[in-house]
């Protein structure tokens, strides 16, 4: 592979890079091949987003789940794990915190639940934030799959996003990540869903997973192509020890260069290969270095999630071991926030939705979008 050609095709077309170069791009391994890399899917980002990073308020309402993953660290049957549910109130007062304090989105996360019940429960607070905000803070949901009605009903309460992770697009590999009673099939009908009913669709996947190959990743790429995603929050796998799949691996300083390394790969391919979706660099690239959330900004990510959960509540939500900020509040998050993303030159769009643009391009920047 000629690296400098393939880079520069990658810069000038969307979807111009074969499954073999994505593939090949995502085994580089030289520290000169990947700094030409990241520096190739910055400037793409650069001309998709010019170099603004938006904010997304990470509002983790609760950490009750049906699910049973094999690699979540607040899976079903993990029992050292406290549970916790916050209170509509309360969730709604987080939000209310983030419009005063200019964050122009949040994000309500929770483990899987389905019932009535919770249906109700979140739209009301999808209605409230409608109402105190007047429609300018925009929502994004990551409760899980759920039945189709039950996404249109959020969605005509006035959600506007919605992520849902795929993991991996592979169904061989999901299988070893999840019990038998997990359909692949279901979570892509519930992307298909999502996306015939409007909302902005976001999805994601694992990168450096026991057994996984760059064939593997480059597909999830292309899995985003097909499914016409429009945002990515993606990282790569962190062992958590209370899980069976991270049970007996410790987290060494080898093994979180390792994984640090394929997720900025994964956000940078996915840059030049997609060039317009909306990018998160999650926090679990902090979780592996303390400078890990810039890296990502520089390796083609344009959007950073800051948890505004309250303090008491973060260390119950642990995905994944060595999650950062659990012993901040949202205040100290927004100013820590906001000197990170000064110090490497990128400016954060206060006050703005920050949505996708690759949403809007499909759906003719219709102001009626929303």
């Amino acid at each position: 592979m000629e690296l400098p050609a393939v880079l520069r095709k990658a810069r000038e077309k969307r979807f111009a890079l074969t499954p073999q170069e994505i593939a090949a791009l995502l085994a580089l391994d030289a520290d000169a091949d990947l700094a030409a890399l990241f520096r190739s899917a910055y400037a793409v980002k650069c001309a998709h987003s010019g170099k603004n990073v938006s904010l997304r308020g990470l509002i983790e309402m609760g950490n009750v789940c049906a699910k049973n993953c094999l690699y979540c660290g607040i899976r079903r049957d993990n029992a050292k794990v406290e549970r916790f549910s916050i209170a509509g109130d309360q969730v709604v007062r987080m939000a209310e915190w983030a419009y005063r304090e200019r964050y122009g989105s949040v994000v309500i996360q929770s483990g899987e639940v389905e019932s009535d019940e919770h249906t109700e429960f979140v739209a009301a607070i999808v209605r409230k934030i409608a109402a105190f905000s007047g429609g300018e803070l925009s929502v994004t949901l990551s409760l899980g799959e759920q039945r189709g009605e039950v996404y249109r009903y959020w969605r005509e309460a006035g959600a506007r996003r919605y992520l849902l992770r795929i993991e991996t697009s592979s169904p061989e590999l999901y299988r070893s990540l999840h019990p038998s009673d997990h359909s692949f099939r279901r979570r892509l009908e519930c992307l298909r869903a999502l996306r015939e009913l409007g909302y902005q669709v976001g999805s994601g996947v694992m990168s450096g997973l026991p057994g996984q190959s760059v064939g593997q990743l480059a597909n999830d790429l292309l899995f985003f192509r097909d499914l016409d995603i429009d945002m990515i929050g993606m990282g790569p796998f962190v062992p958590h020890p209370d899980t069976p799949l991270g049970a007996g691996t410790p987290l060494s300083a080898e093994l979180r260069s390792r994984q640090l390394r394929i997720g900025l790969k994964m956000i940078a391919v996915a840059r030049l290969y997609l060039h317009d979706v909306n990018i998160a660099a999650t926090t679990v690239l902090q979780a592996l270095a303390p400078d890990g959330r810039e890296r990502g900004l520089l390796a083609g990510a344009n959007v950073l999630m800051p948890n505004i959960t309250d303090a008491e509540y973060r260390e119950k939500y642990r995905l994944y071991p060595d999650k950062p900020c659990i012993d901040e509040n949202a205040g100290q998050c927004r100013g820590c926030l906001s000197l990170r993303v000064a110090g490497i030159g990128e400016a954060i769009l206060w006050g703005q939705s920050g949505d996708s643009p690759h949403y809007l391009r499909r759906c003719g920047n219709r102001a009626d979008i929303a």
